[in-house]
């Protein structure tokens, strides 16, 4: 389905189409079918993203998006983001998020309904608790336009990965919130036991993650050498995790990052749900770790499920994970 909109003479005749996720890397990875949904149904619009600009590489990957314009949460717009002939709102439910496109000038807003926001009304309503991939995909629908949540996938980027992280298991201990952090100790305790067992092991992590990195591979005994925290940019790291084995990791970015790379992986959660953010239920490569208890996502201290979760849990996982994902399907 092609939708056509007959916008400004901008961008060398182009009309504009806006998308606002100006969130995190899984963020990003979830929005993703939405983002190729809009791109088939605007092929004539000039694409633009506004997103960290971080993200841009990775965004590329996509194929959806034409330009990342840089934009922080819920901060207006740039000047040259003013006057979008269409905009969607893939960011949150209103009204602020909503705010800063209208108040961009917006000529056409896609957006969840929201009481506070006239402009919204008439629109899809938003639902609590539903997975986030589908979400964004039932927004689209509920406007005429078709989504496929399964378009999830993203290609290798072309970068070089150090032999290795071939077939090693990837540990990332961090997490951008305390509450989505699993003890250090404990997953020392798992890269031990993986080492027994004769994989190799490679412990990944931001710039700021770099002394929380060090501190599991100490506590395992790996080298130095295991510790890529702070080496990699984000399209190194993504290389780093389509080559791995398979990843083990906290309800983070680098959990989207094997769902979208088809790598296994091992996916713990604390205070929200696998059902509203974890990998597709249709991904047997996958497997998650929930007490069943819901909290504060954004919490100073780890939540209490998360910490009900026992090494020897995710070694049950990691033995049933089976040792390739299916061969990638196109996009």
């Amino acid at each position: 389905m092609t939708l056509s909109y007959a916008g400004s003479a901008r961008n060398g005749g182009r009309p504009t189409l806006l998308i606002l996720r100006a969130l995190g890397l899984g963020d990003l990875l979830t929005a993703v079918p939405a983002l190729r949904a809009i791109a088939d149904a605007f092929p004539v619009h000039r694409r633009v993203l506004a997103a960290p600009r971080s993200l841009a590489p990775l965004v590329a990957l996509t194929g959806a998006v034409d330009k990342v314009v840089d934009t922080k949460p819920l901060a207006p717009l740039a000047a040259s983001l003013c006057g979008a002939d269409v905009a969607l709102n893939l960011h949150g439910q209103g009204p602020q998020s909503h705010r800063v496109l209208l108040d961009a000038r917006t000529q056409r807003l896609i957006s969840f309904a929201n009481p506070g926001v006239p402009e919204s009304a008439g629109s899809p309503p938003w639902r609590a608790g539903e997975h986030e991939v589908g979400r964004w995909c039932r927004l689209l629908e509920g406007c005429g336009i078709p989504a496929d949540p399964s378009r999830l996938d993203l290609s290798p980027p072309s970068r070089p990965v150090p032999e290795s992280a071939r077939g090693a298991t990837l540990i990332h201990p961090g997490a951008a919130s305390a509450s989505r952090r699993w003890p250090a100790d404990r997953w020392a305790a798992v890269a031990r036991s993986e080492a027994a067992r004769g994989r190799a092991v490679v412990v990944t992590g931001g710039p700021g993650e770099v002394g929380l990195a060090r501190s599991v591979a100490e506590g395992a005994g790996l080298e130095e050498a295991a510790v890529y925290a702070g080496r990699t940019d984000l399209l190194e790291l993504a290389s780093v995790v389509a080559a791995a084995g398979r990843v083990v990791c906290g309800d983070t970015g680098v959990a989207h990052l094997a769902t979208a790379l088809r790598t296994p992986s091992v996916v713990i959660f604390g205070p929200v749900s696998p059902a509203e953010w974890g990998p597709p239920p249709d991904r047997p490569w996958h497997r998650t770790i929930w007490a069943g208890s819901s909290g504060d996502p954004h919490a100073e201290s780890p939540d209490p499920g998360l910490l009900e979760i026992r090494v020897s849990a995710v070694l049950e996982a990691l033995v049933e994970l089976p040792e390739t994902a299916l061969s990638r399907c196109s996009r």
